[in-house]
């Protein structure tokens, strides 16, 4: 079983993400946890060059770099696991490039997008994939709170407000075209009252 979730940067999506893992992991589950882009030595390096923020990347060269580095992560770690029976869990899958690159950059159409990730995880698709949605005022408000304190802002975060109002919209779109694998979650609840509504619906589905 292959998990993902996604969101807007500062959505909480990678919290609940690990709070799912903590919660099978308590269970004894075999859980496989990754985060994109990243995973592998080789993913790790493109991450590197695509959040760092000194650098320019021609939009189309950067969705081919997201997808390099899951197309690595795809068949070095996530289908020899997905294939023993484990739970893999994905803190963004290829649904973040449809909406970062196709939303967002408008390098090409959804469905161009969404044909081009099939090759490039040949065929490994998620099961359940969590939406948390929140309006981009308030996921600035959470970066800008977490940039103070210690963080500094990657490149993707720098894109700006009207970037991630395409990229959020281009989310809800993809949920709304496919209910059966989609689950929206309202990002302003509180931690605690996300884990339980994504824990609810993944037993059920479980």
């Amino acid at each position: 079983m292959i998990i993902s979730f996604e969101g807007i940067d500062g959505s909480g999506k990678s919290t609940q993400a690990n709070r799912l893992v903590e919660r099978l992991s308590g269970q004894g589950k075999e859980i496989l946890y990754v985060r994109e882009p990243g995973g592998t030595a080789v993913s790790e390096r493109i991450r590197d060059l695509l959040l760092d923020p000194s650098l320019t990347i021609y939009p189309f060269a950067e969705m081919l770099l997201f997808s390099a580095a899951r197309a690595q992560l795809v068949h070095e770690k996530i289908k020899p696991f997905h294939a023993r029976g484990g739970i893999v869990i994905c803190d963004r899958f290829f649904d973040s490039t449809v909406a970062y690159q196709g939303g967002g950059r408008s390098v090409a159409d959804a469905k161009w997008l969404e044909d081009f990730q099939r090759t490039i995880t040949a065929g490994v698709w998620p099961d359940r994939t969590y939406l948390v949605d929140l309006p981009v005022s308030t996921a600035a408000q959470r970066l800008t709170a977490r940039f103070s304190e210690h963080e500094t802002a990657d490149r993707m975060e720098l894109a700006g407000p009207e970037f991630f109002e395409r990229v959020r919209t281009t989310y809800l779109q993809l949920a709304a075209k496919d209910p059966t694998r989609y689950f929206v979650v309202d990002g302003s609840k509180s931690e605690d009252a996300l884990e339980n509504q994504i824990w609810n619906d993944f037993s059920t589905f479980l």
